[in-house]
């Protein structure tokens, strides 16, 4: 059993994914013109709704069942398979990671298909820095047996641009787990969404600054709590001065 498990969330956590779903979107309007890229929108939403995660392939797949007459659409899936992605990692992203191995092993948990998704994190290199400790599910929050069976600890830090899946794992992990917000990206940055749900335990404003903190003063929730109180309360004390 390892003392520490940092588990790292993928999309607008540690990659840009808000950056390439704006170039996929592009690309799309490139190839298919404005009304065709629409209708894939259309198709990858409601898989979405079918799935319960991103299907970018699924939805192209079906896109192409629907227009089977045109032939460039194999421009598309090399576009996304072909992408760069490595030119999306937030500033940092990979340091981080190395950072937080220093005090326990650090895993990739992400959600989204099983083989675009990791397509994605392969040759972002995010894959190599994990050294190939990869999970993907369709719901993060219902893999947490296979986690605490695969990757035993006696305290896990999960890092997550998403506030309803840090609430669900909190749930489950209680005092076991900190929880670290990352607001970075479109989800992160819905206030409305985000008020919903209970604080993580630790509010950043993008991944860099993981690289403040210490692996064992993560481990510690109140402690952190407490700590972010007292800093909102300096920040208030400054401003009424």
């Amino acid at each position: 059993m390892d003392k520490i498990v940092f588990l790292f969330d993928v999309d607008n956590t540690l990659l840009d994914s808000d950056r390439i779903i704006a170039d996929l979107r592009s690309h799309l309007e490139k190839e298919l013109g404005h009304v065709r890229q629409q209708r894939y929108w259309t198709l990858f939403e409601e898989l979405r709704q079918e799935c319960r995660h991103a299907d970018y392939l699924g939805a192209l797949q079906r896109y192409c069942d629907e227009c089977a007459e045109q032939p460039h659409l194999i421009q598309v899936s090399a576009f996304l398979m072909d992408y760069p992605f490595e030119s999306r990692l937030y500033p940092d992203a990979l340091r981080v990671v190395s950072h937080c191995a220093q005090w326990g092993q650090v895993a990739i948990l992400s959600d989204g298909d099983a083989v675009f998704q990791y397509r994605k994190i392969q040759r972002s290199g995010l894959a190599a820095a994990v050294e190939g400790r990869v999970m993907i599910f369709a719901r993060k929050e219902r893999g947490l047996k296979f986690i605490s069976e695969h990757y035993p600890a006696q305290h896990y830090v999960v890092v997550n641009d998403n506030v309803r899946i840090l609430s669900a794992i909190k749930k489950q992990w209680a005092e076991t787990v900190t929880t670290v917000f990352s607001r970075q990206g479109h989800i992160a940055c819905n206030d409305e969404e985000v008020g919903r749900y209970p604080s993580p335990d630790l509010r950043i404003d993008n991944i860099q600054d993981l690289l403040a903190h210490d692996g064992i003063a993560l481990t510690d929730p109140p402690s952190l709590r407490a700590n972010a109180k007292q800093t909102t309360k300096w920040a208030n004390d400054e401003f009424a001065a």
